[in-house]
Order: structure tokens, then C-alpha cells, then sequence
């Protein structure tokens, strides 16, 4: 189900009403594909799919699931977890997995720090965390969601090699992250030139949000840290 924990680090939970054949869907799909976090994870995450897949890769605050979707399309020996407690858009990526008859994703409608505490350590090949929320006034800066302890918990479930990739719009987060991630050694930034963190990631797919920020006239950055060790 959709988690409503107040002390967790997203803002709202629901929008408008949904359609009635979404209220179906969440009632019938979501319910297949929704992790059950009050059983210990399995020491092979493979097994969490009906597909076959090879590794797995994690997607924090997916929004409507654009861009989950087009990669768990794209690479079918993929697994793909996504994280999303807005219901209006856990109800959108429910609709076009159903849709698109995808079968290597599941989906978590809770806080990521539960997912990542529950998460098998060295178990995901990689991190997303794309223009998460960048709570911009200084009293709200403990929400960022990147910040030391979610940093630990992504370390620990990053397989050794795996990477932590962050895009947003907003430089003062970007500026944050690359802070948070200073000095950390079990974390090294990807960057080989001046001007990598202004390129997509390699196969990136424009999320709608970027459309907008592009719109709006902000251009967005990402940053690629590799898990060593």
C-alpha cells in the first residue's frame, strides 16, 4: 500500500481523484507488483521478478515512471524497483506498466530510506535519484534526501563499481549533493571533464519535469558517483 509516514522526507500524497479504471488497476496490478516489506528481503533480488533478470537498479521518486519505464523497456535483463509515495503518480506508472505488459519492474509506494534498510546489502547495480525535491528554504535542508545517513544506506545496497546518479535543476542542489559526496571514500565522482556533469547520462531518456525546467528556462545537471570498494 501506499505509505503515509509523516516523519518521511516527501511532500504531498494525493492529487486529484483518480479515473475509476486507475482505482481499478491500483486495486488489481499495483497489488502484484508491490514489494512486501514485512518479509525479509530475498538474498537474490532476481527472484523478486517474473522476468529473468541479471542485476538489479533502483529508481527514488519516479514521478509518473517515464523515465523507469523506458530503461525497464529498453533493457529487459534488468530489474527495476521504483520508489513513488505520490498515489497520482504510483497510479500513472501502474497504468502504463499494465499498458506496456512490463515485466521486470516492482514498485514501493513508501518512504526509500524503509526500501533501503530492507534492501540485501551489495544487491542494487544502480541509484536514481532524479529532481528529487530540493526543499530550497535552509530550515527545510534536513529533507533533502541526500544527506549522510541516506548516503550510508545507498552505499551500503550499491554493488562495488555500482553508481549513485543524481539529476536536477535546481544548482543549489547540485551544489549540495556534490558537498554531501566530498570526501566520502567509499564514493567517487565519475566526471572525467569540465563539462560532464552538463551531459545527460549515457541512453538518458527527458523526464516530463525536465521538459519543464528546460521550459523555465533552467538547465539541469548530472552527477554520476561510482561505489568503490
Amino acid at each position: 500500500m501506499i505509505n503515509d509516514r509523516r516523519d518521511s522526507l516527501w511532500g504531498r500524497r494525493k492529487g486529484k481523484p483518480l479515473s475509476a479504471r486507475r482505482v481499478h488497476l491500483m486495486e488489481t496490478r499495483f497489488t502484484e507488483l508491490a514489494l512486501d516489506l514485512t518479509n525479509p528481503a530475498p538474498s537474490d533480488l532476481a527472484s523478486l521478478f517474473p522476468a529473468t533478470v541479471s542485476s538489479v537498479r533502483l529508481e527514488i521518486g519516479f514521478g509518473g515512471g517515464e523515465h523507469m519505464i523506458y530503461d525497464a523497456l529498453a533493457g529487459p535483463e534488468v530489474g527495476y524497483i521504483g520508489v513513488e509515495p505520490f498515489l497520482n503518480g504510483m497510479a500513472k506508472a501502474v497504468t502504463a506498466i499494465a499498458e506496456e505488459e512490463v515485466a521486470n519492474i516492482r514498485l514501493f509506494g513508501g518512504d526509500a530510506v524503509v526500501l533501503l534498510d530492507w534492501l540485501p546489502a551489495a544487491s542494487i547495480e544502480r541509484v536514481d535519484l532524479l529532481y528529487p525535491d530540493p526543499w530550497p528554504k535552509k530550515r527545510h535542508r534536513k529533507r533533502r534526501f541526500v544527506s549522510s545517513a541516506n548516503l550510508d544506506r545507498i552505499a551500503r545496497v550499491l554493488i562495488p563499481g555500482g553508481l549513485f546518479r543524481v539529476a536536477t535543476d535546481i544548482a543549489a542542489y547540485a551544489d549540495w549533493t556534490l558537498l554531501q559526496l566530498a570526501g566520502r571514500p567509499d564514493f567517487a565522482w565519475t566526471a572525467e571533464r569540465s563539462d560532464d556533469w552538463l551531459l545527460p547520462f549515457p541512453g538518458w531518456n527527458s523526464t516530463r519535469y525536465e521538459a519543464k525546467a528546460v521550459a523555465a528556462g533552467r538547465r539541469s545537471t548530472y552527477l554520476a558517483h561510482q561505489r568503490v570498494g
